[in-house]
């Protein structure tokens, strides 16, 4: 392995560190952290962590760094290693701080020692230092390549270094520093002891130098990042693992006065200094061995008596025993042999291996069939419904008598197929099979509450089968067992008793019966634990995964056959219905039924609007005349109000015909609007029963909404005691159809709850004139009843807010369910009824759901209704209708407080006071996934609302405020 480092700090002249050239920005990066987070850091007390990564403050630049503790001097300073230099010191403990735990990772400097090179054993610590200094100027910051060739034990590398194409072995061991030695394997222990001795030499004769002495060497080898140390003892000082032996004072400050002492004067005097040394540290190391053992001694003695003490206590224990083994014994037997009754009786009880038996054998013998009929019949139905299509998309006239001549052949199949059935079917006892299949499919889920999905392998019923037979024949043979060793115990019981009776003449010997007693007791003993656990045993996986699989096998057939019936009756009750309707429709099989009396009826409406228009110039008249009187005029208009009512009325049963020509043409009859253009049944189906051609707006006593009429044409008239709302839009050919298939599916989305629906009623969608390029909408009218003039005037409470929002999630919902969205929910669109309801109102229906939430209106207060996608330029959605919704109801419950804004326009809901229920819905109404409104009446906020349907009646006395127009303000 091959890398390239930098060489930051020299111990000897062969070991050295280095960092990886690749570390410079994580070196930057740790340097910035530990300068934010060191300063503050709590200091290091009690006895340090020695595995444990902390921040120094180094003593040169008062920079901190990662350390480790090597050493605890005293109570007030320690040794520490900067694992990212190589450098080490002794610090106060104020200096060493603890750092995050994103910063305990490895050190970034990696310790060397170079391949095949040792420190001569009588090298001198002049020698040591020169050496020192050599591989400093060939390593330090400079960029070497290291060729790694073994690891030490202690994480030291043995590794051959080159810098710029020079080997720095070569060049150490050519300027004797260092020697050379053949096997590195076994000298290797060896040199560590030859290092060692010549550092902890070096360690010695420096450390109690004066610092001014070394001065020149400190200042070599410290840098400004804290990379050395500035007492060159301190970084060899780690390799020591004893206790450190300093030589005296008088020795020390001898040795340092004379430095240049000659090679000859200090080699005997070394030599023998480290050979002292190292016979004291031998001593040492024994002394320590010794109390060490002693030690071990002492605490196997406590162990030994601790061991006679539980022994003692065992033996009276086992003695108590004996004492009172037969009835221990006894009593176990006994408290065993009620818990088998106990086990026996649950079994006899409640065994649900029987009822699953039963319950295959019910699913599997009284299943019904198919009948024939059935396939027929849908066959037929399907082509039926194929005629009828055909007919309905056919727009010629020749074409269209030959489909309708071949629907009637396949009517006259259909009602064949229809009665065939019905007798087939009346022979099944469907009720009586549906009854104990739903009985079955209860008692079994109410047992076992499986979920899994059926197994459809046939052999699951065999398998279950096989499985109960193998265990009744296991459970009676150990049953057996257990009733044979209980005769045994019951007749020895009957010799013993014979023995010990003295009026008994039956000799026995003694001495054999009741030498026999533990053999039976034993195996009576083992009968009864063999049976209990048989019993338990049986709740393995072989079973579970057994019961389960046929459980699921027998629901499964049985849900199949009870779809299978409920498609039966399904169809059995359609046939009755076709079979009742054909009956009631045998005269217009053959030829189509005319509308006359939808006709009449329109030639009635045709003469009570000439008499209407007639009265109404005849009142224009009037009024313009000179013979003008109030008695007169209130006759015109009583009159006028009399033909208009009837006209009114003429137009209901207008619209009940149609119903009924509707039903005929969706059922059997699609070709009506073919053949009766002039009835405008297409029209009536398109709108969805809206569009009149009998009701123009010239007719009505209208009064005009000036205030509001500000973007479209707005009148209020009154119709039968309801006021109402007239809504003009500008339409043209183009635009028309899709005015009208807007309009007809919002009425359908709220046909189908009606006044549960949430929704705002659409009554009429009439013309002014033919003419005219006006189409009007009507609607109930409720003045003053937005949700914006209603907070103006008098605002909601918290509770009435939550039930007026309940219904708009209603409205909502009715709309998303449709595939309507919205587009334009807002104060303006949103209306109360009595303070308790609250009615989504209709829309621009002129406009496309973009254009609706594009609108500059969307807006209540300061708060902006458009979400953050609709920003963004996304399309509108029924997310972006909830968005509008969260935004009212954070309205409702805000009322005066201040909110801010956040930067993608949602209001800020944390810092706002409001009930926490409200506030947790809030903000799952303006995240990014937001709730549904489905979700949104499920939520906790809505469950205790007593939402009390309202019937919507026009005329109601609400609150003053802004009149009703839905959506106007929305373009």
């Amino acid at each position: 392995q091959v890398k390239d480092v930098i060489g930051c700090y020299v111990e000897d002249a062969v070991t050295f560190w280095a960092q990886n050239v690749s570390t410079c920005n994580d070196l930057l990066k740790l340097s910035c952290a530990l300068a934010e987070a060191c300063p503050g850091a709590n200091a290091v007390f009690g006895k340090p962590d020695f595995s444990k990564i902390y921040g120094g403050c180094f003593s040169e630049d008062g920079c901190w760094y990662r350390c480790m503790v090597q050493q605890v001097i005293n109570n007030e300073k320690c040794q520490v290693l900067y694992i990212d230099y190589g450098n080490s010191e002794v610090l106060n403990r104020s200096d060493i701080v603890e750092i995050p735990t994103n910063l305990q990772c490895p050190g970034v400097a990696k310790k060397y020692r170079l391949w095949g090179l040792q420190i001569p054993t009588d090298q001198n610590l002049n020698m040591f230092d020169q050496g020192k200094k050599f591989l400093s100027s060939l390593v330090f910051e400079k960029e070497i390549k290291i060729h790694h060739k073994a690891k030490h034990k202690d994480g030291t590398i043995m590794a051959q270094a080159e810098y710029e194409k020079i080997d720095i072995g070569e060049e150490v061991a050519k300027a004797g520093f260092a020697e050379k030695y053949t096997s590195p394997g076994t000298t290797k222990d060896v040199e560590e002891r030859k290092v060692d001795a010549m550092q902890n030499q070096h360690w010695k004769t420096k450390v109690s130098v004066p610092l001014w002495v070394n001065k020149s060497d400190r200042m070599l080898y410290s840098i400004q990042r804290g990379r050395f140390d500035q007492v060159a003892a301190s970084a060899r000082s780690r390799n020591f693992t004893g206790n450190h032996m300093f030589v005296p004072k008088e020795k020390v400050l001898a040795s340092a006065s004379v430095p240049d002492t000659s090679l000859a004067q200090i080699g005997p005097d070394q030599k023998l200094s480290e050979d002292k040394e190292v016979l004291r540290m031998e001593n040492v190391n024994l002394l320590q061995r010794q109390k060490e053992l002693e030690l071990e001694v002492q605490q196997l003695k406590h162990e030994l008596q601790a061991e006679k003490e539980a022994s003692r206590k065992t033996a009276e224990s086992f003695e108590e025993t004996l004492g009172a083994y037969i009835g221990t014994k006894m009593r176990s037997l006994a408290a065993k042999l009620k818990a088998l009754k106990e086990v026996r009786h649950a079994n006899k009880s409640s065994c649900f291996e029987e009822q699953l038996s039963q319950a295959i054998k019910v699913a599997t013998e009284g299943c019904l069939t198919v009948p024939c009929s059935l396939e027929k019949l849908q066959k037929t139905w399907t082509e039926y419904d194929l005629a009828q299509e055909r007919i309905r998309l056919c727009r010629n006239v020749d074409e269209r008598d030959e489909l309708i001549t071949k629907r009637d052949e396949v009517q006259q199949d259909l009602c064949s197929s229809v009665e065939e059935l019905i007798l087939e079917v009346d022979q099944l006892p469907l009720s009586e099979r549906s009854r104990t299949l739903q009985e079955l499919s209860a008692s079994l889920e109410m047992v076992c509450d499986q979920g899994s999905e059926a197994d459809d392998a046939e052999e699951v019923f065999q398998q279950f089968f096989k499985w109960k037979s193998v265990k009744m024949e296991k459970l009676i043979c150990v049953r057996n067992d257990t009733d044979t060793a209980l005769q045994i115990l019951a007749d020895w019981f009957s010799v013993v008793l014979k023995c010990f009776d003295l009026t008994s003449e039956a000799s026995s010997v003694l001495e054999e019966v009741v030498g026999n007693a533990d053999e039976i007791l034993r195996k009576f003993e083992l009968a009864i634990c063999e049976e209990l656990d048989t019993d338990l045993n049986e709740h393995d996986e072989t079973k579970k995964g057994i019961i389960t699989s046929t459980y699921n096998k027998v629901i499964h057939k049985v849900r199949q056959e009870q779809s299978m019936i409920a498609i039966i009756q399904n169809r059995y009750l359609a046939g009755v219905e076709v079979t009742y309707e054909n009956r009631m429709l045998e005269h217009l099989v053959t030829f189509p039924p005319p509308p006359p009396h939808l006709l009449a009826i329109k030639k009635t409406v045709k003469k009570l609007k000439a008499q209407l228009r007639w009265k109404l110039i005849e009142k224009k008249n009037f009024e313009e005349s000179d013979d003008y009187s109030e008695f007169e005029m209130t006759r015109i208009k009583d009159e006028i109000a009399d033909v208009r009512n009837r006209l009114v009325q003429e137009i209901s049963k207008e619209q009940e015909e149609y119903e009924k020509l509707t039903c005929l043409v969706q059922k059997w009859f699609p070709e009506l609007p073919l053949l009766y253009p002039e009835a405008g049944i297409l029209d009536y189906v398109n709108s969805s029963g809206l569009l009149t051609c009998s009701l123009e707006r010239d007719l009505l006593d209208v009064e005009p909404m000036k205030e509001l009429s500000t973007k479209r044409p707005l009148v209020c008239s009154e119709i039968q005691g309801q006021k109402v709302l007239l809504k003009g839009y500008s339409v043209d050919v183009s635009s028309e159809a899709k005015v009208i298939e807007r309009v007809a599916k919002y009425h359908r989305a709220w046909d189908q709850q009606k006044e549960k629906s949430g929704l705002l009623q659409l009554l009429f969608l009439l013309f002014c004139k033919a003419s005219d390029p006006l189409v009007y909408l009507m609607v109930p009218y409720y003045p003053g009843a937005n949700l914006g003039a209603l907070q103006a005037d008098r605002p909601l409470t918290l509770e009435e807010a939550l039930k007026v929002m309940k219904g708009v999630a209603q409205g909502l919902q009715t709309l998303h369910g449709a595939n309507i969205v919205h587009g334009s929910v807002n104060g303006n669109n949103v209306f109360v009824v009595d303070r308790k309801q609250g009615i989504v109102g209709d829309f621009d229906f002129t406009k496309s759901e973009e254009q609706r939430a594009a609108a500059n209106t969307m807006a209540v207060s300061t708060l902006s209704l458009v979400s953050p996608e609709l920003k963004m330029g996304q399309p509108a959605s029924p997310a972006s209708d909830m968005y509008a919704y969260g935004c009212l109801l954070f309205w409702l419950c805000v009322q005066n407080q201040e909110f801010g804004i956040k930067e993608d326009g949602t209001p800020e809901v944390d810092v706002v006071i409001m009930d926490q229920k409200v506030k947790s819905l809030l903000q799952k109404l303006f995240c990014c996934n937001r709730l549904t409104a489905e979700q949104v009446l499920r939520d906790d906020c809505f469950l205790l609302v007593d939402a009390i349907p309202v019937s919507p009646q026009s005329g109601e006395e609400h609150e003053s405020g802004e009149e009703h127009e839905s959506g106007e303000e929305h373009e």
